[in-house]
């Protein structure tokens, strides 16, 4: 089991954000997070990356890496894509991709290698000398999916992957996402572009008030339901 989420909740300021969240994940899996904006999706994102902390439950990775005890190799097997590109502006598109790659201790071959090919399909090959605060939101929304891309990592988090890239781009992450399912990542992804999700996961949970309304294989979701004024 590459993910267990037991028993989860996170509480700010006396407000349950996320209630009694527990699923599981096996290696290769792709789990399509669903719900209404403010359900607790990115919630429940930064409560597994450690952003926000719990105020209760348990969170591990491959069985054995308990996120309150093993923090450091818990992180260093998690890779995170943000809905927005979280790059420093003192450092180049380049530099970024190195930073990434030393975090993680990727070798300088496998590196490389992997650079060439997300650059070129993502179209940056004239970017990589470039600072962010010159690049377009839909090139630094590419530079940072590549950061994300670059580590082997066990578990892949990916906020909105879609937003604000181009058709051809969409094409090529979908791919991408595939592909590092196929080789035994397993990613758990957020996204409005339901029908594009469909095309990708293999499971589905339905968050509604910061609570696991429904889950199950992807085929068997439908669509989310409109909120009523009581909602």
């Amino acid at each position: 089991m590459v993910l267990e989420v037991k028993d989860v909740n996170v509480e700010i300021n006396q407000t349950k954000l996320l209630e009694d969240i527990s699923f599981e994940m096996e290696s290769g899996t792709v789990l399509a997070l669903v719900g209404h904006n403010g359900a607790g999706k990115s919630t429940l994102i930064k409560s597994l990356l450690g952003i926000l902390e719990k105020s209760a439950g348990q969170i591990i990775i491959n069985e054995e890496y308990n996120q309150d005890n093993s923090f450091l190799t818990f992180k260093q097997m998690v890779s995170y894509l943000p809905e927005e590109p979280l790059l420093l502006t003192e450092l180049t598109v380049m530099q970024h991709f190195q930073l990434y790659g030393m975090s993680y201790e990727l070798p300088e071959n496998v590196l490389k290698k992997r650079i060439d090919r997300y650059v070129k399909g993502f179209e940056l090959e004239d970017k990589l000398n470039e600072y962010p605060e010159s690049l377009s939101k839909g090139m630094r929304q590419k530079v940072q999916t590549i950061c994300a891309l670059l580590p082997d990592t066990s578990l892949l988090l990916i906020d909105e992957p879609f937003m604000g890239l181009d058709i051809y781009a969409m094409d090529y992450l979908e791919k991408l996402i595939k592909e590092k399912a196929e080789k035994g990542t397993s990613i758990l992804l957020t996204s409005h572009q339901l029908e594009r999700i469909k095309d990708i996961a293999d499971h589905f949970i339905m968050l509604q008030h910061g609570k696991i309304q429904s889950h199950g294989p992807i085929d068997e979701f439908e669509t989310i339901q409109r909120r009523t004024a009581d909602d």
